[in-house]
């Protein structure tokens, strides 16, 4: 059975993510949690640190589902980005996935708070050399630090992309498409094949036979 903390930072996971910091009641979590009043105080000190403490605890989940790739010396910087790509995506869109995680995630990444903080020194940093470490060995000695930044963030968007506008995804393409092309190994093929290209990084489009060509006439 978990602890009075782990019961806690899972409840008020869910609650912040459902109703937001403001709005959410420590009253309310701990009712979730079935837990005494007292005890938020006790663990974490108050409401502000118990709402960090349950971002951190949502991205570590989503992190053991899907660590940091480790490569052997002879992996080809092309698999690289695909594997460290497929690693975010599944971070965003893991189908196993606890829907409180992400939405609390997200949540934070679009009105941060002291715990966006935290969470970019200790997850997303990490995260984002390793993408630059990829990505410059592919690239020339010579590009300047802001290239290889905003190479970085394009590649992050696209990730983002899918986890931030999914209703939207979902409304532009067919049932069979999104149940048939999006998984996060599929899109991370794509991504990568796209910021290959982007590189001028050799890179093959393979075709999908289960989609029609355009008719170009």
């Amino acid at each position: 059975m978990a602890d009075a903390r782990s019961q806690l930072l899972i409840a008020a996971g869910e609650v912040f993510a459902e109703k937001g910091y403001k709005a959410a009641t420590v009253r309310e979590i701990c009712s979730r949690a079935h837990v005494n009043l007292a005890s938020v105080n006790y663990y974490f000190g108050d409401k502000e640190r118990l709402y960090i403490e349950a971002v951190k605890n949502a991205r570590r989940l989503r992190e053991a589902e899907a660590p940091l790739p480790r490569w052997s010396a002879d992996t080809p910087p092309e698999k690289k980005l695909q594997t460290i790509i497929f690693t975010l995506l599944q971070r965003m869109l893991g189908a196993d996935a606890a829907p409180w995680q992400l939405r609390l995630i997200q949540r934070e990444i679009m009105e941060p708070t002291k715990a966006c903080e935290e969470m970019v020194q200790e997850a997303f940093e990490p995260y984002f050399e390793n993408l630059l470490e990829v990505l410059k060995e592919m690239l020339p000695p010579e590009i300047s630090a802001t290239q290889l930044h905003q190479l970085g963030f394009s590649v992050i968007g696209q990730c983002v992309f899918y986890r931030a506008h999914d209703k939207i995804v979902s409304m532009l393409v067919t049932d069979e498409e999104l149940a048939a092309r999006y998984r996060p190994d599929q899109l991370a093929e794509h991504i990568s094949q796209v910021t290959l290209a982007a590189l001028g990084v050799a890179h093959n489009f393979a075709a999908d036979p289960s989609v029609p060509p355009h008719d170009s006439t």
